[in-house]
């Protein structure tokens, strides 16, 4: 026992303040960690970025930091962090190597929040796919189609290509085309397509539809017609005028010419 004493004094003075210096550092690279991470979160929701990518960084500042203090700490106690270094180095290249294609579709999906092409809710077509945007994640971009089905579209096909987004302006141009007879009368369709179009609400008044004669064909007088309306009114739109117009044509007595075949027989 009288030895142990000794001993046990000698480690302490030799070891003691080497650990009592390496948990001091890791509680203040812990404190320091939740504060960077707090901050780098402020400053994101404030410049109004994506929360999903507000979380993911904040993360990613606090786990860089911890383990800078953990390293700290262990060479404080003098281990050797030299080949802890090499090691996770080695093993960040072997995981790099191994999901450069998820690595592509993660750097995608940082520059879609933050630069922010598109937001949920908007009409886009993006990597051939048609369709509101459902949600935006890290590694991938959700689109519901018009015929709802769900397509999960990888974030690096997204900005390798052409991103169309029909919100972004807050109106879509409708183009319709109706076609009238030679003998019927230009100007009053003409005055009822014009009709049918301001009278319906979902139509922009600014800029205001546009209806004009567009081309004298083989058998038909054509009409564009070519409201403003909100992206999610414009299959309702389509659908509302074509029908109001064939009615009203009808009820006016306005032919809608459509191909037509005259057979001659010839009697012997």
């Amino acid at each position: 026992m009288a030895n142990i004493l000794p001993l046990l004094q000698s480690f302490i003075v030799t070891y003691g303040l080497n650990i009592l210096g390496a948990i001091v550092i890791f509680i203040i690279g812990r404190w320091a960690a939740g504060l960077a991470s707090r901050l780098i979160k402020r400053v994101l929701n404030k410049a109004n970025v994506d929360e999903s990518l507000v979380k993911f960084a904040g993360s990613l500042v606090y786990i860089g930091i911890l383990i800078f203090a953990v390293l700290a700490a262990f060479e404080r106690l003098g281990v050797e962090t030299t080949s802890f270094i090499a090691v996770l180095g080695a093993a960040g290249l072997a995981v790099g190597l191994a999901l450069q294609g998820a690595l592509a579709n993660f750097a995608a999906g940082v520059l879609i929040l933050l630069f922010r092409p598109y937001k949920v809710g908007d009409l886009v077509e993006i990597a051939g796919v048609f369709g509101p945007v459902e949600e935006i994640q890290i590694f991938t971009t959700i689109v519901t189609t018009p015929d709802n089905k769900t397509v999960i579209i990888p974030n690096g096909q997204i900005t390798s290509g052409n991103i169309v987004n029909y919100s972004a302006k807050g109106l879509l141009r409708l183009d319709m085309t109706f076609g009238i007879g030679y003998g019927d009368d230009l100007l009053k369709a003409k005055r009822i397509l014009e009709e049918l179009v301001t009278a319906d609400e979902r139509v922009a008044k600014d800029p205001a539809p546009n209806v004009a004669v567009m081309e004298l064909a083989d058998s038909s007088v054509n009409f564009v017609v070519r409201p403003f309306v909100k992206p999610e009114d414009y299959w309702g739109v389509h659908f509302t005028i074509t029908e109001q117009v064939k009615l009203r044509f009808d009820q006016e007595g306005i032919s809608i010419p459509f191909p037509q075949q005259d057979v001659h027989l010839f009697q012997n």
